[in-house]
C-alpha cells in the first residue's frame, strides 16, 4: 500500500506486522497506568474490564489502521480517538493531555521493540532504533500531541524512558486495572487458562523491575527461567510460521476498523 503514512520496507511495519506482538499489550497497557493519571482515567471511565475483546479490538484497529491502513484511515480513526478521549477528563487529568500521549506512545515503542528482539533473536543497531523511534511518534501525533513533545531523538527518549520507569509510583487504580488486566473474564472457560497463564508470565516478564516490583509480582528465578523458555520457544517456531498467518491478526482487525469507519461516515439516503 503507498497511500499510507508509512512504506511497507518501512520497520514500523515490519515489526508491527507480526500478530504475536499482541501478547506483549498487556506489558503496554500496565506499563501506560504505571502512570497514576492514565491509570485514573481509565479507572473512571473505562469499561474495558466488562468486554475486554472490545477494548483489544478498539485499540488494535486504531493501530493497524495508522501503521497499515490509508493515511484517510489513520486520520479518520484517530479523530475519533481524540472526540472519544475529549469525554475522560478527571480531577488533575485528561486523556488529551501531551504529557499522556508521550508516554502511552513511549511504551507502545519501547515494548515492541524489546519482544520483536526476543522472538526473532536479534538486536536493532543504533540506527534502527532511531529509524523505528522516529516512525513510532506518530502514535502520540496523529492523537493531536505536538511534535516538540516527544524526545527529539532516540538517545534522548531512552533517557526520558529511564527516568519515567525509575520516577513513576503506581495506584490502587494501577493495581485494580493490572488485575483486570490479568485476570479477564474470556469466553472459553477452562479453555483460556493456559494461554492466560502465558500471557501473565510473558507480562511479568517483559515489565521493567522497577514497576514489576510496585504492581508486587513475585519474580524469582524460577519465574525468569519459564519465561526465557516460553520466549526461546516461542523464537523456534513463531518466525518459521508462514508470513500469511502470522499477519492474520493485522488483517481482521483492519477490516473491524474499515467496517466500523464505513458505519460512523455513513450518510442517510436523500430521497
Amino acid at each position: 500500500m503507498t497511500d499510507g503514512l508509512f512504506q511497507d520496507g518501512d520497520l514500523i511495519r515490519v515489526i508491527t506486522r507480526e500478530g504475536a506482538l499482541i501478547a506483549a499489550g498487556g506489558a503496554a497497557s500496565l506499563l501506560q497506568t504505571a502512570h497514576p493519571k492514565i491509570a485514573q482515567g481509565v479507572y473512571d471511565h473505562s469499561h474495558g474490564a466488562d468486554d475486554p475483546l472490545r477494548r483489544l479490538r478498539n485499540t488494535m484497529g486504531w493501530l493497524y489502521a495508522v501503521q497499515f491502513g490509508t493515511r484517510d484511515e489513520a486520520e479518520a480513526l484517530s479523530a475519533l480517538v481524540r472526540k472519544g478521549h475529549e469525554r475522560v477528563t478527571g480531577p488533575g487529568y485528561e486523556a488529551n493531555d501531551p504529557e499522556l500521549l508521550v508516554w502511552v506512545a513511549s511504551t507502545l515503542f519501547a515494548v515492541s521493540v524489546q519482544f520483536y528482539q526476543l522472538l526473532f533473536r536479534r538486536t536493532f543497531t543504533e540506527r534502527e532504533l532511531e529509524e523505528f523511534y522516529q516512525q513510532a511518534k506518530i502514535y502520540a501525533t496523529i492523537l493531536g500531541c505536538p511534535d516538540d513533545r516527544m524526545p527529539a531523538t532516540y538517545p534522548e527518549f531512552r533517557d526520558y524512558y529511564a527516568g519515567m520507569i525509575h520516577g513513576l509510583e503506581i495506584t490502587d487504580a494501577s493495581r485494580t486495572i493490572a488485575e483486570q488486566v490479568l485476570y479477564p473474564r474470556l469466553p472459553g472457560g477452562p479453555a483460556a487458562v493456559p494461554g492466560l497463564m502465558a500471557i501473565r508470565l510473558i507480562t511479568a516478564g517483559l515489565m521493567p523491575a522497577p514497576i514489576r516490583e510496585q504492581y508486587g509480582w513475585r519474580w524469582d528465578a524460577g519465574r525468569e527461567r519459564r519465561f526465557r523458555l516460553l520466549m526461546a520457544s516461542l523464537a523456534v517456531v513463531y518466525p518459521r510460521l508462514p508470513v500469511r498467518v502470522r499477519t492474520l491478526p493485522r488483517e481482521y482487525y483492519l477490516f473491524t476498523s474499515r467496517r466500523m469507519l464505513a458505519k460512523a461516515t455513513r450518510r442517510p439516503a436523500l430521497g
